[in-house]
């Protein structure tokens, strides 16, 4: 296989600080995987072998739970470090990351990362950046499924993924990835039922617009008056589920 071109990583975060010579060094310890839609790219409690930046398509990452509950963590978008395992000092991937399109990524073995950082000590800081990002996000997520009603935590999560990934359509702005109403209900600790309810109800609202794997989110304003509260809610959901063991599902894991 030939040099990967360094035009690839050059202006992603976690390498704007490096050097050409340094870029050029990362690259020649990558290889470039390509992921077909619905192939699991790592699985939850497999030994942390690599890490990985996602150059094209969409991943998702999600978690089983003890009681066997599946929770959606995040979606990996290009650019996005992942699979950082071997940086939190884990032996093994707390979740499963899985194509939801067909995906392309840089993969380094775990083995690499030490002697990356002893030639490009740069590479630390975003990588740190990183995990204080998903923290961050892990602990904002706790806090809205501990505190807020459902139709909230919907909006909040909607929201998101349009910062995240949206593309301006004629309609509004669209989740640039397939998303399902379960995807949505896995996410925010709730049941396939209230999530339909709600969307079906914002629907006929004009707060978004919805069809197979596909969200588009029709007045974005209105929907984060919503989020914060300021916009009555047209379905409240008082009480999260619980799940199998009286609990409520709880976002977690650094990937």
């Amino acid at each position: 296989m030939g040099a990967l071109d360094r035009s690839l990583i050059a202006d992603m975060p976690n390498f704007a600080a490096l050097g050409p010579d340094e870029i050029d060094f990362v690259l020649s310890h990558a290889k470039s995987v390509r992921y077909p839609k619905g192939a699991v790219v790592f699985e939850q409690g497999a030994g942390a072998e690599n890490f990985f930046v996602l150059l094209h398509g969409n991943l998702q990452v999600a978690k089983l739970t003890p009681a066997g509950q599946q929770v959606v963590i995040r979606y990996v978008v290009p650019g996005d470090l992942f699979g950082i395992a071997v940086q939190m000092g884990r032996p093994h991937y707390p979740a499963t990351a899985t194509a939801v399109v067909d995906s392309v990524a840089l993969v380094w073995p775990a083995a690499s990362w030490a002697p990356l950082l002893a030639r490009c000590p740069a590479l630390a800081a975003g990588a740190l950046q990183t995990v204080g990002s998903r923290l961050d996000d892990a602990h904002v997520r706790v806090v809205e499924m501990s505190t807020e009603e459902v139709e909230r935590r919907v909006a909040h999560t909607l929201l998101r993924l349009v910062k995240q990934s949206g593309r301006k359509v004629e309609e509004g702005i669209q989740i640039s990835f397939p998303i399902t109403r379960e995807d949505v209900a896995q996410m925010t600790g709730t049941t396939l039922h209230s999530v339909s309810r709600i969307l079906s109800a914002w629907e006929a609202q004009g707060l978004v617009e919805g069809g197979r794997q596909r969200i588009v989110v029709r007045d974005p304003h209105r929907l984060f008056g919503l989020a914060e509260g300021r916009v009555a809610a047209a379905t409240a959901q008082r009480n999260p589920p619980l799940d199998g063991e009286g609990r409520r599902a709880k976002p977690g894991g650094v990937v």
